[in-house]
């Protein structure tokens, strides 16, 4: 089977699992996954499951990816804050559908491939740094909407408080078990809902020191 058809065959898979949202699809028919996994997997680019990166960090799983990105609701003229930018895979995706992306990651050496990654796919509508994904990004806030892709065991205040008026944090909560959970900010306080359970690696603080 070619890559096409693999990807075809993936992209049926998500309608026919309620990705409905047209501009998400075609969010990730456009973005070549085979870029953004280890040469080791790239016969699996277009399963529908997580694949190791570096770090004993992951790629997600396609449906989650997209799962997460339909729940965000995101508009063209939106800033988002994505907290984990792992392979660069979730950022390239994001980069289609917004006006701009602020990305984190913790591992120095792992923003370092995924920049790359993005540059050599010319998306340039992103701003990258390796830091605290619990600090969020206090100098850009607010957010229309953020995107956290490790699990943190609550729901980390500083990000409640960068979500701009109306805005959208999704995030996977839980430690044994977890959920994602979509948080909207409303003019009273904040609305919470449970959308689906998942298995994410740990949101850990700081940056990681690296060898």
């Amino acid at each position: 089977m070619t890559e096409e058809a693999r990807k075809i065959r993936l992209l049926m898979e998500l309608r026919r699992l309620g990705i409905t949202d047209t501009r998400v699809l075609a969010a990730i028919e456009r973005v070549p996954r085979e870029a953004f996994v280890l040469p080791t997997f790239l016969d699996q680019a277009y399963e529908n499951v997580a694949l190791p990166i570096e770090h004993g960090q992951t790629i997600s799983q396609p449906y989650v990816v997209a799962f997460m990105t339909q729940a965000l609701e995101v508009g063209p003229r939106m800033k988002v804050l994505e907290i984990g930018t792992g392979s660069g895979y979730q950022t390239a995706i994001l980069a289609r559908l917004c006006r701009r992306v602020y990305t984190i990651e913790r591992f120095p050496s792992l923003l370092k491939h995924a920049e790359e990654r993005l540059r050599e796919l010319r998306v340039t509508n992103y701003t990258a740094r390796a830091g605290d994904g619990y600090r969020g990004w206090p100098e850009q806030a607010p957010f229309e909407r953020i995107i956290v892709t490790a699990a943190a065991p609550k729901v980390p205040e500083a990000l409640r408080e960068q979500l701009a008026p109306d805005g959208i944090l999704v995030i996977p909560v839980g430690e044994l078990e977890q959920d994602v959970v979509r948080i909207r900010r409303t003019a009273t306080g904040f609305e919470e809902e449970k959308l689906l359970p998942v298995r994410f690696v740990p949101m850990l603080p700081g940056v990681a020191k690296e060898a």
